[in-house]
This record gives C-alpha cells, structure tokens and sequence, in this order.
C-alpha cells in the first residue's frame, strides 16, 4: 500500500508540473475587440504617414540643387525655369521622369539624372554638350554641334578650342546636292573634327570642306592636313601624330596606309 501511495504522489506531481509547462506555453491572445482596435489604429497610423509624405506641405521641394554645370552658358536659373511647375508641391509626388525630360529638352544638356534629396531637396545633374566643332553658316555665325552631330546653339563667335567648319563647295559636290546634301558634308566635317589628335584640335584649326572626298584642316601656325574624306578617321588621327613628330608644312593622310609630308 505504501508503494502505491509513493507511485500516486510522484504521478500527481509529474501531472502539476505538466500542468504548469502547459499553463506556460499559452500564447497571449488578443480578444477580437483587440485585436479590431489595433488594426484601427495601424490603419489611422498609415493614413497619417501618408497624408505627410504625399498630400501635406511638411515635405514640399523647398531647394532645386543642380550640379553638373560647367561654365555659364547654361545657369541654375535656366535649369530651374525649364522644370517650371513640376518642382513644386510635396516631394514624393515630383514626377522625376517628368523633371528629367523637361531638363533635358534643353539644347545644352545631352543627359540628366533626377533623384529625391529627402526630406525637402530636388537633386538634378545635368550632363552638357560639349561642343567638337564650330559650323559657320552663311550668315557668318557659328552653329556648335557636339561628337554626336547635335547642333545645340549660335553664337556670333566660335567657342574656344574647337575646330571651325567652313563649306567651300566645288562645283561637282554642288551638283551632287541632292546626293550628298549639305548636312551629311558637315556631319562629315563634324565626324572629322571629334576625331582629330588633341593636340591639333585644342588649336581650333579651320576645317574646309570642298566635297564629302576633300576636307582639309589648316593650323593657324600655317600647317596644312589634307584630310580627305571622313572615313577611317579614327586611323587617319593616329598616323597624324606620328607624321607631325617631323616638321612639315603639310601632312597628307587621305590614304592613312600611304601617308606623305611636305614642305
């Protein structure tokens, strides 16, 4: 009997201590009362997160920062002007595609990126054209166009350190106008001029352009490179540095594997 009572004991207490493990593992559930205010009161939270954020004036653009600009040909102002309304209002509603676009409807600028300076800034940086060449029309102004035969702007003077285009059309290249017009001769002349060494076209040389076959760069030390047509360019430029290593009055590179100097 003895022995029964110590097996009830030890089963009795086995069973408490289950009993208390059990009574420890329930998880704390919330009533459905709760558990209805809580999702209230997340949705309240989100509601008004997102009014701040989209509709209230707590996060309006307040600065356009521009960077990127390399000289004053093109301003902050200028940029800014060209966002115009889209700048303003709360900052996670700017349409960036929309600001991005407009930046980049500017003749100067080849490339923009917008992006979001939180909590109040409008980041924009602009990539500018850079000009390779001058074209001077008939009118004696000056067309900049950059290495991808953009035109971006005219002006009455050439910029500095680039090469200026100058049609002198013979007869034969006239009369093959409608062949050859005279936009595919300067983007010819264009082609030729992004390509020239450096240090040859740093000395904005004059580039006359005969025919689509005859383009000749002149130096105003008086040097003469008879260029040719635009084709082979990139190899017509490395044989010209090696031929200007030997002073020379003219460098002819119109057949690049047959290059001669004189003078």
């Amino acid at each position: 009997m003895a022995d029964q009572s110590a097996t009830a004991d030890r089963e009795d207490a086995v069973e408490d201590e289950f009993a208390e493990d059990e009574h420890e593992r329930v998880p704390l559930r919330l009533s459905r009362r709760g558990i209805v205010v809580l999702g209230g009161l997340t949705a309240l939270l989100l509601a008004v997160a997102g009014w701040v954020v989209f509709f209230s004036s707590l996060l309006d653009v307040r600065t356009v920062a521009v960077q990127g600009l390399r000289n004053d040909q093109l301003t902050v102002d200028q940029v800014r002007q060209a966002i115009g309304p889209v700048q303003h209002g709360p900052l996670a509603r700017v349409d960036l595609d929309a600001v991005q676009h407009r930046v980049e409807a500017i003749p100067r600028v080849a490339r923009a990126e917008v992006w979001r300076g939180w909590p109040h800034t409008l980041r924009v940086k602009v990539i500018e054209r850079q000009p390779v060449a001058a074209v001077k029309g008939s009118d004696g102004k000056f067309t900049e166009m950059d290495a991808s035969g953009v035109s971006f702007a005219t002006d009455s003077t050439p910029p500095r350190g680039v090469p200026v285009v100058e049609l002198q059309l013979s007869q034969p290249a006239q009369d093959a106008a409608q062949v050859l017009p005279e936009a595919a001769l300067v983007q010819g002349a264009v082609k030729v001029a992004a390509g020239l060494p450096a240090d040859v076209a740093s000395q904005a040389p004059s580039m006359l352009v005969r025919s689509y076959d005859d383009i000749e760069v002149r130096l105003p030390s008086g040097v003469t490179v008879r260029w040719g047509s635009p084709e082979r360019t990139d190899r017509k430029s490395v044989v010209l540095r090696a031929l200007m290593k030997q002073s020379a009055k003219v460098y002819d590179v119109t057949a690049p594997d047959a290059p001669a100097i004189s003078g």
